[in-house]
């Protein structure tokens, strides 16, 4: 078929073109049949369509107040600031290859840190590896660990990168909801109402499950898992000799006198965890895509391997930055003077503010323990106009979020993207706004919710 097509181009042109002319059809021809074979792996069928793209770009399109994607737009704190400052004009050696696992300062005060509150001792060259940003430390994980068949529970809602991450590795995704329970008549719902069922999670657990994704704080839900939730997933991943892959970017950021405990600190569960952290979240600087995983050797040494032979290396200088941070933090860790409790209290307020402001045009927040994020109920509009544009298959939320930042001027995330396919149209009727947002930015949002407000009033 190939050969029959190249020769009836050859006789086409043949008669308008030289020798040279006959060289450049040759290159043609070639690029032509080599283009035909199929280009990208196959690991990537399925996964290329990024629900945040549309959102991203619809955001640009109109003028609104971005309440959607997750980063503050509020400076980091002075200290990390000043850190780097100095350290793209201080040491000029900084502008230079480190240590291919983590510029040694930074694992080493990471060891420090975190193996007092894990209760290990770590050892910066084998406990710590720094990634470039918490993404960079799931995909390494992924690649590291999932093989070809292997099954990941992933509890959803879920941040929507753990599926396709699973999928790019060769393994199979299996989910099980979060639920909610309704609340009392005439309070607000809590994350906190949203639970899994053990018999459920326990159900997900086979042979062929090779890890389970944790996420607490949870991304976009805000819960915050307790002790007695932990104990249920360890206990389930020690009896089925299963590894946990536990996303806790958000481990500082809880409210109302709840407590992050990380599932690596329980009984039995260090050998088999990988606990993830992110310096953006930390010291709110995203930009910095500054990340880590910490874990025991034996599987540390596997991550290592697709490090080495991936991205290698890490920025030097945001490293060392975000090392000056995390010693600075030490030394008031635990006092008032300390960021990790002066950013959750002030993010409370901000939290508080949101959930005033929405309900006055009929948003149902629920009240989140945790994360820079709340979600809110739009059963409301859902049963009082349905017919939002947009495709006939597309979940409610989808249509609804993009019909609020056409004529509401707010962009918020439809929450059915952070869940399998199957379980999209239960739960589309929520979207998700960030509430980590500089005071400006909530004032512009209470105007657009005061317009909206009288927009409703007969």
């Amino acid at each position: 078929m190939f050969r029959s097509s190249a020769a009836i181009s050859v006789h086409l042109v043949w008669p308008l073109w030289g020798r040279k002319a006959g060289a450049s059809l040759t290159r043609c021809l070639h690029q032509t049949l080599t283009m035909a074979k199929q280009l990208p792996a196959r690991r990537l069928n399925g996964i290329d369509h990024n629900p945040w793209v549309e959102f991203v770009r619809l955001a640009k399109e109109y003028d609104v107040v971005n309440l959607g994607q997750g980063f503050p737009d509020f400076p980091p704190p002075d200290f990390a600031v000043q850190a780097f400052q100095q350290a793209i004009s201080g040491d000029f050696m900084l502008n230079q290859y480190t240590m291919a696992f983590g510029y040694p300062p930074l694992t080493k005060i990471l060891a420090s840190f975190f193996g007092k509150l894990l209760g290990q001792e770590l050892d910066p060259l084998k406990n710590v590896l720094v990634t470039v940003g918490a993404y960079g430390a799931l995909f390494t994980a992924f690649q590291a660990l999932v093989d070809e068949g292997d099954e990941v529970i992933i509890i959803e809602p879920a941040f929507d990168c753990y599926e396709p991450m699973t999928l790019m590795a060769g393994g199979q995704p299996v989910f099980v909801s979060l639920r909610p329970s309704p609340a009392p008549k005439g309070q607000l719902e809590s994350t906190n109402d949203w639970q899994l069922d053990p018999t459920e999670l326990a159900s997900k657990f086979t042979p062929r499950t090779k890890a389970l994704v944790l996420n607490t704080p949870n991304n976009p839900l805000g819960k915050v898992f307790s002790k007695t939730e932990l104990e249920l997933v360890a206990n389930l991943c020690q009896q089925h000799d299963v590894l946990c892959i536990s996303d806790e970017v958000y481990q500082w950021l809880v409210y109302d006198g709840h407590q992050h405990i990380s599932i690596a600190s329980l009984p039995g569960m260090w050998g088999r965890t990988l606990t993830i952290g992110s310096a953006g979240k930390s010291f709110s600087a995203t930009g910095w895509k500054v990340g880590w995983v910490l874990g025991p050797d034996n599987i540390m040494k596997h991550l290592r391997t697709v490090h080495q032979n991936s991205i290698f290396h890490c920025p030097t200088q945001a490293q060392a930055a975000v090392a000056q941070c995390f010693e600075q933090e030490q030394q008031h860790f635990g006092q008032p003077s300390s960021y990790f409790l002066q950013l959750p209290q002030a993010m409370q307020l901000n939290r508080d503010h949101m959930i005033r402001s929405l309900q006055l045009v009929g948003l149902k927040p629920l009240i989140s323990q945790g994360s820079y994020f709340l979600i809110a109920d739009i059963s409301d509009f859902k049963s009082k106009m349905p017919d939002l544009p947009g495709a006939v298959d597309e979940p409610y939320d989808r249509r609804f979020a993009k019909w609020m930042i056409k004529n509401k001027g707010l962009v918020a995330i439809p929450v059915s993207i952070f869940f399998s396919q199957p379980h999209q149209k239960d739960f589309d009727h929520y979207i998700r706004f960030c509430f980590v947002k500089d005071e400006a930015t909530l004032q512009a949002m209470d105007e657009r919710l005061q317009k909206w407000k009288r927009e409703l009033q007969p």
